[in-house]
């Protein structure tokens, strides 16, 4: 199967990944499953290009003071109110 894998891959610019390759190799008749298409492409180091943008999150500054745990890591709250706590590790804007 490894012949099969490799030539439908290279027929399509090397950006198909095992789910495209899976269904071209069905619709030439080659009866294959899924799982094994996945397993020999990763055996054989071929990956599909994929799309989007990569996420960019803060990058820490290990040499800056860390802030304060003003809650003592006591994180229960007696009544409604009484303790507000939050963590903006990432927040996505439109501005970039």
């Amino acid at each position: 199967m490894v012949p099969h894998i490799e030539r439908v891959w290279q027929a399509n610019m090397q950006v198909y990944g095992a789910d495209k390759v899976w269904k071209q190799m069905n619709r030439e008749g080659v009866a294959i499953a899924r799982c094994t298409v996945e397993r020999l492409m990763k055996r054989l180091g071929l990956q599909g290009v994929r799309r989007g943008k990569v996420v960019r999150t803060t990058t820490s500054d290990m040499k800056a003071p860390c802030p304060l745990d003003r809650v003592n890591r006591q994180f229960k709250a007696e009544r409604p109110n009484q303790l507000w706590v939050s963590d903006f590790t990432y927040v996505s804007t439109w501005q970039g």
